[in-house]
């Protein structure tokens, strides 16, 4: 039978106990136990940290017995005075002192765990995360979950000092648009009708900044039934806020405010504002990515006015046919990207959309091109010049449209440099601004929209709207912090006349319009002050500030590749009188 608490009142978490000769009680989880014989040590952790029991000779002979039944994560309560400790561990925080224990209960026994409850460990993550409770008090992921905890602290601190009122939104709400398929909700009342659950609280925010609130924030919680990567999750949370009579400026002023904040006060690092920015063409130019990675080099150079008349009809018709030849240039990487390694970019290069690779490689006096027989010296040198190659260089060409040259060049440039371990430690923050509006669908044959009918073109764009999509860009922006997205946002129209010539240009049918977005649409007839706004993953920002591989190491309680959740087995099987309410009926 299970030992009782009364009379004993945590004073302390283990890690913070201090102060010889004090008398203290704490509780927490039995990490490891050695029993001597006549001397006997405890771990005891809890979720700041560890700090040893002991027990001795002068140990009550009950409490000593009491202590030598324990067992790996078994849950007590210790009382007892503060002792310098003989034997001293610089690796802990209480490695100076111990707790002579004078009392000792056993709260609850514990079962021998799947798995070791270690900060290593080998163990695979299914099984982990099948026990997540477990792996959580892993000192790793305690520390991550801590880390969140700060920077959602942060982050309502900053935005209420800042005049912003933190306001829920609905997680039921009407399924609108938003470039993900939303998870749908039956309604048992309004039978065959189905609520959503929020992209994002997009709309809703729009509507608050026109109810007047001027200012909103909100710890988000967010929901996109999509295929899921790393760094996505079907449900995850945003630092949601949305600012009243502003403009592009002053939404990315607030935003760097935050983040120099946040890496001040959680990691002690200053960062230096204001951030730098590049716009969206820049940084397809430069990086062949919308959300480059800036810690290393390896830009991309744009080759097609050398060679648009050479002889090699590879590069020559990617020009004629609207493309471009662009290269990237891995420095002091010929020992290292042998041509096994390059057949194997080049495969990379052709699963994302490449024709083929073409590459120089420098290891000999002279360099090995692997077009060479198609170009004359002085061709393949003025291509060496132009990229600043220099012996044991590597440069990797691609030749085709710019939708495809870019985006190739941009994963090789994160490949090759991953293979090379060239990227440094840091954190290098950048706005991508200017997003183009439209992009061009060759499947439909047509321009389609890039973000939410919502957002704002630049003030110069808006006579293209109608006559040349290809010359409008809009008020979005993006914040890229090491090569991942953690922001999107724009300004809002809030001209009802201009919101028409964007549904129209977005060819949708008033019937459309009244459908999906009737009710924003009728708000914005009383009066809208201008307002913008953006989302801050907070999920991707703490997997940066963790140092962590994935975001299912800063979630409590994530979800795996095929979005289910394996410690309760969700999404699950529901009994047919439960559908029969809802008027739904499983096919199989």
């Amino acid at each position: 039978m299970a030992d009782s608490m009364k009379g004993l009142k945590r004073t302390c978490y283990c890690a913070e106990v201090e102060g010889i000769g004090k008398e203290v009680t704490v509780g927490g989880y039995v990490q490891k136990i050695r029993d001597l014989g006549n001397l006997i040590f405890i771990d005891l952790r809890d979720r700041s940290g560890i700090v040893q029991l002991s027990f001795n000779d002068k140990t009550d002979k009950e409490i000593f017995e009491k202590a030598s039944t324990c067992r790996s994560e078994d849950v007590i309560m210790a009382k007892g005075v503060v002792i310098e400790r003989s034997s001293k561990n610089p690796d802990l925080k209480t490695g100076d002192i111990e707790i002579d224990v004078t009392d000792l209960r056993i709260l609850s026994k514990a079962q021998t765990p799947p798995f070791e409850v270690t900060a290593e460990t080998n163990v695979n993550e299914e099984l982990r995360l099948k026990y997540r409770y477990l792996d959580l008090r892993r000192k790793p992921l305690a520390d991550n979950i801590m880390m969140r905890h700060k920077i959602a602290q942060v982050a309502r601190e900053y935005y209420t000092e800042n005049g912003f009122i933190d306001i829920e939104t609905p997680m039921l709400m009407k399924s609108t648009p938003e470039g993900a398929r939303d998870y749908l909700v039956p309604s048992r009342v309004h039978n065959g009708k189905f609520y959503a659950l929020p992209q994002s609280p997009q709309i809703y925010k729009q509507l608050l900044m026109i109810a007047g609130f001027d200012r909103y924030f909100q710890l988000a919680r967010c929901f996109r039934d999509e295929d899921l990567r790393a760094d996505r999750q079907p449900e995850f949370t945003q630092i949601d806020l949305e600012m009243s009579f502003v403009d592009v400026e002053d939404v990315l002023e607030m935003n760097e405010g935050f983040v120099k904040r946040l890496f001040k006060e959680v990691l002690d690092v200053d960062i230096a504002l204001p951030l730098p920015r590049l716009t969206y063409n820049e940084a397809m130019d430069r990086y062949g990515s919308d959300k480059p990675d800036t810690r290393f080099g390896m830009e991309i150079t744009d080759l097609s006015e050398i060679v648009k008349n050479c002889g090699f009809g590879v590069f020559t018709g990617a020009i004629e046919a609207g493309g471009s030849v662009r290269g990237i240039v891995a420095e002091n990487a010929a020992d290292k990207l042998t041509r096994k390694v390059i057949d194997k970019l080049t495969e990379t290069a052709k699963g994302i959309g490449a024709k083929g690779l073409a590459y120089i490689r420098w290891v000999e006096d002279a360099p090995n091109c692997s077009f060479a027989k198609f170009m004359t010296e002085d061709e393949i040198s003025a291509i060496i010049e132009k990229l600043g190659m220099k012996k044991g260089d590597v440069a990797l060409i691609i030749a085709d449209k710019n939708k495809v040259t870019l985006p190739v060049l941009g994963a090789l440039r994160l490949n090759v440099a991953k293979q090379l371990d060239i990227i440094p430690d840091g954190y290098n923050f950048l706005w991508i601004t200017d997003f183009p509006f439209f992009e061009w669908d060759e499947d439909a044959g047509e321009w389609v929209a890039m973000h939410h009918p919502f957002t704002m073109p630049n003030d110069d764009c808006i006579q293209y709207l109608d006559t040349e999509p290809e010359k409008v860009y809009a008020k979005a922006y993006d914040l890229v912090l090491n090569g991942i997205e953690l922001s999107s946002g724009s300004i809002r129209i809030t001209d009802p006349e201009l919101q028409n010539r964007m549904f129209r240009a977005l060819k949708l049918t008033d019937e459309e319009i009244s459908a999906k977005f009737g009710f924003l649409v009728d708000a914005y007839k009383y009066g809208a002050a201008p307002h913008g706004g953006a989302g801050i993953g907070l999920d991707r920002l703490a997997m940066i500030m963790c140092g962590a591989d994935s975001l299912r190491d800063v979630i409590a309680f994530p979800k795996v590749q095929n979005a289910s959740e394996l410690m309760s087995n969700a999404p699950d099987v529901v009994d047919k009188a439960s559908l029969d309410v809802l008027g739904i009926e499983i096919k199989e």
